[in-house]
């Protein structure tokens, strides 16, 4: 069939279209965009689980980049758990102060510690149920402490990247967290779990952007539901 004049005939790649069932998008979905970012990986600076647990709590409502230009020297003052403890809290509020929320973030970060150094002998606990014991520890951050810190998948850290793909590309229609990941761990392989969160983030932050998604950059916009193309 001949395109009309002055129009542009879009070929439709093979396999599954946008409106087959999320259970045979998703595999295709997931093998092209781990393709398109083969380098996904977690912005934030660290070198132990400490400082990974102390950037993802400061990570909240703020960027990754400013998070790591306040550890740049935060980390070099506060190295142990007792760190957190010994120094006045104003001390630490202003430390943190360019993350902002800091009130919040540094009563997280200090409740965290106390528990840490009086439960855990002083040593970030590396399984699921004893991470979310800590204050400012809910899944996503605890998915991120075991994965990059301890090599430990449970689950897919579920971010505002991660939130909003999810339920553009039709793999959850929830919006709670914890439930877009349950559906997000039935329809993603396990092997893959680790990666995918990061694939997420870096397609949410170079082409499905919050405002105005730029769907004809997109490498799946065959896929998806809210394409605009």
């Amino acid at each position: 069939m001949v395109a009309p004049s002055g129009s542009i005939r879009r070929v439709t790649p093979s396999g599954p279209s946008r409106d087959a069932p999320i259970e045979e998008r998703a595999p295709r979905i997931v093998d092209i965009l781990t393709t398109t970012y083969p380098d996904a990986h977690v912005a934030l600076h660290f070198s132990n689980p400490l400082e990974m647990l102390v950037a993802t709590i400061l990570s909240a409502q703020c960027t990754d980049e400013k998070v790591n230009e306040v550890t740049a020297s935060l980390f070099r003052k506060y190295r142990a758990p007792q760190d957190y403890l010994r120094a006045p809290e104003d001390e630490l509020k202003a430390d943190i102060k360019p993350t902002g929320f800091y009130n919040q973030k540094a009563t997280s970060i200090r409740a965290a510690c106390q528990r840490i150094v009086e439960v855990y002998d002083d040593t970030v606990p590396d399984t699921m149920e004893d991470l979310v014991t800590l204050r400012g520890v809910a899944r996503k951050t605890a998915n991120i402490v075991l994965g990059n810190a301890f090599g430990i998948v449970e689950g897919i850290a579920v971010d505002t990247h991660v939130k909003r793909l999810a339920n553009r590309m039709g793999f959850s229609g929830e919006s709670d967290p914890d439930k877009i990941e349950l559906d997000l761990m039935r329809l993603v392989p396990r092997d893959r779990w680790f990666d995918f969160t990061y694939v997420l983030i870096d397609h949410g932050r170079a082409v499905c952007v919050a405002r105005r998604p730029r769907c004809g950059d997109c490498p799946v916009n065959h896929l998806c539901p809210s394409s605009e193309v």
